[in-house]
C-alpha cells in the first residue's frame, strides 16, 4: 500500500470509522440534535456545534491549501459563531461537513506519493503533515464531542 492510500484509510476512519481508539467524528454526532449540541455543559468550553463549525473550517482551509492557495483562518473563520440554531441549520452542517469530507477523499486519490512532499502553500510543512494534523485534529475534537456528550 502506498503512503496515500495509508493516509486515505486514517482520514476515513478519523471521520466515518471504525477508529481504533473509539467513536470517529461522524459516529459521535450520530444521535446529537440540535439541542445537545447548543448545551453547554462545560463553563466557558466549546460547544458541540461551535466544534462542528471548526471542524468543518480546517477541513475547508486544507481543501483550500491543497488546491494550492494559501489561507490563514481568523479567529472569526477558525471558531465560527452559531448564527441559526433549529435543526435545519443542525442538518445543514453535518451535511457541509459530510461534503468536505467527501471532497478530502476525492482529493487524496487524486494526489501521488511524491506530492506528499510538496511544501504548502504559505506553510512551513508539508502537504503530508498537514494531511495527518487534519487526522489528528477530527480525533482530538471527537474526544471533545465524546466527553461534551457525557457531561
Amino acid at each position: 500500500m502506498d503512503e496515500v492510500k495509508r493516509i486515505e484509510d486514517q482520514l476515513k476512519r478519523a471521520y466515518a470509522g471504525p477508529a481504533w481508539h473509539g467513536p470517529s467524528v461522524r459516529e459521535v454526532l450520530a444521535n446529537v440534535t440540535p439541542e445537545i449540541a447548543l448545551q453547554r455543559p462545560v463553563a466557558k468550553a466549546h460547544t458541540i456545534w461551535e466544534i462542528t463549525l471548526h471542524i468543518l473550517a480546517w477541513q475547508r482551509a486544507v481543501l483550500t491549501r491543497a488546491d494550492g492557495t494559501p489561507v490563514e483562518l481568523s479567529p472569526h473563520e477558525d471558531w465560527p459563531s452559531t448564527e441559526k440554531t433549529d435543526a435545519t441549520a443542525w442538518n445543514r452542517l453535518l451535511a457541509d461537513l459530510e461534503e468536505s469530507h467527501q471532497r478530502l477523499m476525492a482529493m487524496l486519490s487524486g494526489l501521488t506519493d511524491p506530492e506528499l512532499d510538496e511544501i504548502v502553500p504559505g506553510e512551513p510543512y508539508t502537504i503530508y503533515f498537514m494531511l495527518h494534523g487534519l487526522i489528528q485534529h477530527n480525533l482530538f475534537h471527537a474526544g471533545q464531542i465524546a466527553a461534551l456528550k457525557k457531561a
